[in-house]
């Protein structure tokens, strides 16, 4: 650090102020815990001391927001430090200029609770102790943010401050950031509707009295004063001119793909949240008011984990492609890598449920155990039923994209089930049409169109034999 930034990293002359307040909605349910399993929930929601409200703390959303910006501007681009500090391992760093102020829900605290368990790879069946809950916020919890950013009068990149920040709450208004824990597995998923955005000058006298006569304490946004949704446009109506020169270094390939039910679909719900009398029930969800079944990401990508093992070994080679992709943890040595793989939760449309009464049969005797009859309320789906599959691969090689389109042909062609008790047929589903992109930065984007056609698959003529060259890559590496 320059010697002049050390002798007045303490004593910061500010000139300008910028406060930011937006209106956030959540989209899907939301994780927002702490880590600490002192209750009888292993993953309890963080929560207000004073009132049953849940706390966002601007801890959450400052670091969602760092690794947005870092990763818009690229990997290999310079630190963001400008606008978010030091890392915490930096010694002599500076001091954020933005401030990232404590969210709390406006309306009283609505969890749902969700089951989750680990997996054996060889034999397809719950390791033991490895099953836990965690609390979830409810879809449609609404929480008022908050930002100032400071602007010093030493600074020279004003205009770099302004353009990151509202590259960052870009993200969050069209949705593209999420926040809490397993954000890679469908949670957390929201966006800000509305935004309000003040200028202060602080050299300037009325503006020094405005802001010192401004309502800080105010949690929501300001009823009488403008609200703009797009974050650029409450920029400019307050008289910042942005200069966002940053492009958009992301490389991505997504798979965006609608399928309908071949069979009955049961994922195990770890509550009755519907209230029915069945001793299980299919998994449910908080949207737009209703709850509605889903098929969750964590089930979903645990299915696609399993079969990307399964296609590597049949091949025999080493299953470092599937760390890679979905991330890993070494208890021994204490390594992890998270899962590159975005995999979010889908909503199934027009279904209907039905009660199916089973028993367990004593294979020794052939008669039925006593006291094993149960019953169940799986999904069914129709010729209306849809579902949208939605996967999301960061920093893509040619060889995973391979791997993922063929995990995309086994859901496509009801070879890979989803969800629980697929030995007796459920968890089947169609593939109806799926669009693919990729973006690579400095480049046009690049769209494929998958549809089905009666019994023949219709494929976009626009590069199609790139499709085919993945999965070649794709072979070629496992096989080297």
């Amino acid at each position: 650090m320059p010697m002049e930034r050390l002798k007045r990293q303490y004593q910061r002359h500010i000139v300008r102020r910028i406060i930011v307040r937006g209106a956030l909605m959540l989209d899907t349910s939301t994780c927002l815990s702490s880590g600490d399993n002192d209750g009888l929930i292993d993953l309890m929601l963080v929560r207000d001391s004073l009132e049953n409200k849940a706390l966002l703390t601007g801890a959450s959303i400052a670091g969602a927001l760092r690794n947005y910006v870092r990763e818009y501007r690229g990997y290999n681009a310079l630190d963001e430090s400008q606008l978010f500090g030091c890392q915490r391992d930096e010694r002599d760093g500076e001091q954020s200029p933005l401030i990232v102020y404590d969210s709390i829900s406006s309306d009283n605290l609505k969890a749902e609770l969700r089951d989750g368990v680990k997996i054996k790879s060889i034999t397809g069946t719950a390791e033991k102790g490895a099953k836990y809950d965690l609390e979830l916020l409810e879809a449609g919890t609404k929480f008022n943010l908050c930002f100032e950013l400071l602007i010093d009068e030493q600074d020279k990149n004003e205009n770099i401050l302004i353009g990151e920040l509202a590259v960052a709450l870009s993200g969050l208004q069209q949705g593209e950031i999420s926040l809490g824990m397993k954000k890679r597995r469908g949670f957390g998923r929201c966006h800000v509707k509305e935004w309000q955005v003040w200028y202060f000058n602080l050299e300037d006298s009325d503006d020094r009295t405005a802001w010192l006569n401004f309502e800080h304490w105010c949690t929501g946004l300001f009823p009488n004063y403008p609200t703009y949704p797009s974050i650029q446009e409450a920029f400019e109506k307050a008289g910042i001119q942005l200069d966002i020169s940053a492009q958009d270094k992301r490389d991505r390939f997504s798979i965006q793909a609608i399928f309908q039910l071949a069979s009955p679909l049961l994922i195990r719900s770890g509550q009755d949240s519907s209230g029915c009398a069945p001793d299980v029930v299919h998994l449910r969800s908080h949207r737009d008011g209703q709850l509605k079944p889903v098929l969750s990401g964590t089930s979903l990508a645990g299915v696609l984990r399993h079969r990307a093992e399964r296609i590597v070994n049949t091949l025999g080679k080493h299953q470092a492609i599937v760390k890679e992709l979905f991330g890993f943890v070494e208890e021994d040595s204490k390594q992890a890598k998270a899962s590159r793989l975005v995999v979010h939760e889908s909503v199934i449309e027009h279904w209907a449920d039905l009660v199916q009464n089973r028993i367990a049969i004593d294979r020794f005797t052939g008669g039925a155990y006593h006291g094993a009859l149960f019953s169940e309320q799986p999904i069914f789906g129709s010729d209306e039923t849809r579902l949208t599959l939605e996967l999301e691969l960061r920093q893509p090689r040619n060889a995973e994209i391979g791997l993922l389109l063929l995990l995309l042909k086994d859901l496509w062609t009801s070879d890979l089930p989803v969800g629980g008790e697929s030995s007796i047929g459920r968890g089947r589903l169609q593939g109806l049409e799926a669009t693919m992109t990729r973006q690579i930065p400095g480049e046009a984007i690049q769209t494929w169109t998958i549809s089905q056609d009666g019994e023949r698959l219709q494929v976009s003529e626009a590069d199609a034999d790139a499709l085919e060259t993945f999965v070649s890559d794709f072979s070629g590496e496992v096989a080297a």
